[in-house]
């Protein structure tokens, strides 16, 4: 029987009974159907796994009894940092959750020159609680005990004078190639444009912060496509795939 895997809010600690909060409890009671005496796993995010048990399900709270906690990691030994370019709808929500399940570290979404969404400012909060919810389910399904972090919605030229390791931006004119690289201390920033790319002045600024112009391929690809590839070939190359 499968057991489910939730990530909680709220502090985790053996041998207490806690309360879990309005959401999670909505979710096991109304989504789940857990009932009384059922396993279940919970992580907080500190890379510690719960054994736990549903205390009891009442129509305002779920009681947690929380068991052993066992360390367990799947992280990759390297650290990545992307910054995604918004696209619209399903392809931004896609990206982020891929994102994840690929190991992504921290990830911020972006505002550019040629992107063609438009947020005002409580439209932004709006999507950051989206994509928030979206990388915790993703964490919870691909059995991370770490939550990526999710960064405030930023301008590109705000985001760029503030990244470190191998930064290198996606460019399907560039001539190098990733294989052609090495990260720094193992930790590697990576750009991805929005749907219509990159302005030219873009471009000219990203460089002048220390990213590097680096192609994956003959071929032209999607933006919710070229960050995901990219993910997939450092962690190939300098990650865990190669393990």
């Amino acid at each position: 029987m499968r057991v489910s895997r939730l990530y909680s809010s709220v502090a985790l600690s053996s041998g207490k009974t806690i309360a879990l909060d309005d959401e999670a409890s909505h979710y096991i009671r109304t989504v789940l159907r857990l009932r009384k005496d059922t396993d279940l796993i919970l992580f907080n995010g500190n890379g510690c796994e719960y054994q736990c048990r549903v205390a009891d399900v009442t129509r305002k709270v779920v009681m947690i009894a929380v068991g052993e906690c066992s360390e367990r990691s799947v992280e990759s030994p390297l650290n990545i940092t992307l910054g995604l370019s918004i696209s619209r709808g399903d392809r931004m929500d896609m990206s982020v959750q891929k994102a994840v399940e690929l190991g992504v570290n921290t990830m911020t979404a972006l505002l550019t020159e040629r992107c063609v969404v438009q947020l005002t400012d409580d439209k932004k909060l709006q999507r950051l609680i989206h994509w928030q919810k979206i990388v915790q389910h993703a964490t919870e399904q691909s059995g991370r005990t770490q939550l990526p972090a999710l960064a405030s919605v930023e301008k590109l030229a705000d985001w760029l004078p503030n990244q470190q390791g191998l930064k290198v931006f996606l460019d399907p004119y560039a001539t190098t190639s990733l294989s052609g690289l090495k990260p720094e201390n193992l930790h590697v920033t990576l750009l991805a444009g929005p749907e219509g790319g990159f302005s030219g002045a873009e471009r000219d600024m990203a460089k002048a912060a220390g990213f590097i112009p680096v192609r994956l391929g003959a071929r032209i690809l999607r933006t919710e496509t070229a960050s995901l590839a990219a993910l997939a070939a450092v962690q190939m190359l300098w990650g865990d795939f190669g393990l």
